[in-house]
């Protein structure tokens, strides 16, 4: 797989992105990144255990909430129904892609087939800048499935704080 790879300019795609206050619009790439960089986060379903757990953490980890620095989106194959109950069930404050057809996933090239057989997105963090260029990037290898890993946040942490060169970054987690 050739992937994306950091210092790469990404297409500018419009899925449907549903919002924490129950909105759902065709939002391109382009739109988010006009305030602040974006961490565009690949899972492979809602409610599934490890995406629960990654969301989660993800609401439980201060410096991502915040949202001070960088807007945390999910993106995932899962559609606008779900994903509105998936964000008021776990209480989410980030949009979610409703990247029904992996049109986004394939945009980043990290479309998997599930043991050969259901596509899915490959689990992946993806920083983006305002010229749509990655800044960062982390990618699941885990060794029978990469779908099932959880991005490590302190990992990500680092990884976006560094690549954003801030000054004084918070040292909290979760």
């Amino acid at each position: 797989m050739a992937g994306i790879r950091v210092g790469d300019q990404v297409e500018d795609i419009a899925v449907p992105l549903v919002r924490p206050d129950g909105s759902a619009t065709e939002t391109p790439l382009s739109e988010l990144v006009t305030d602040k960089p974006v961490l565009l986060c690949f899972y492979t379903a809602d409610f599934s255990p490890d995406c629960t757990d990654e969301w989660c953490s993800f609401r439980d980890f201060d410096w991502f909430a915040t949202g001070h620095d960088v807007q945390v989106i999910g993106s995932s194959k899962s559609g606008i129904g779900m994903h509105h109950r998936f964000i008021d069930r776990y209480n989410l404050s980030f949009p979610l892609y409703a990247d029904t057809n992996l049109e986004l996933a394939e945009a980043f090239d990290v479309v998997y087939r599930t043991f050969g057989v259901s596509k899915r997105s490959r689990r992946s963090c993806f920083l983006l800048d305002e010229d749509l260029t990655v800044r960062y990037q982390w990618m699941g290898q885990h060794w029978i499935d990469p779908t099932r890993d959880v991005p490590p946040l302190s990992e990500v942490y680092e990884g976006i704080t560094k690549a954003l060169e801030l000054e004084n970054p918070e040292t909290f987690g979760f």
